[in-house]
């Protein structure tokens, strides 16, 4: 009799601590990936981090000349009243900026 008793306790005991095993394996291995992946999340931002302090600032645009267009006229008549420029090129320069 006390034999019988004991074979569904072991058995029990048996599927219980196979149960107990499996889930702390599980539990494991849950962790380990959240730790890889918190790990990934952090090298992704230190890598951003570098990314962002090591991308030098946009270059300046150089200064691009004068487009105010009553400028270069003066520009063009004082190269015309200079003798520079001929009446004919003051003339094709000037349809040209008027025409921009």
């Amino acid at each position: 009799m006390f034999r019988a008793r004991r074979r569904p306790l072991a058995r029990a005991a048996m599927i219980g601590g196979t149960a107990y095993v499996a889930g702390r394996a599980g539990q494991r291995s849950a962790n380990r990936q959240q730790e890889e992946y918190n790990q990934e999340q952090d090298q992704e931002a230190r890598l951003a981090n570098l990314e962002a302090q090591t991308t030098p600032a946009p270059a300046p645009q150089p200064q691009a000349p004068s487009t105010d267009m009553v400028g270069r006229l003066n520009q063009l008549s004082e190269l015309h009243s200079s003798g520079a420029l001929t009446d004919a090129e003051f003339a094709a320069a000037k349809q040209q900026l008027l025409a921009s």
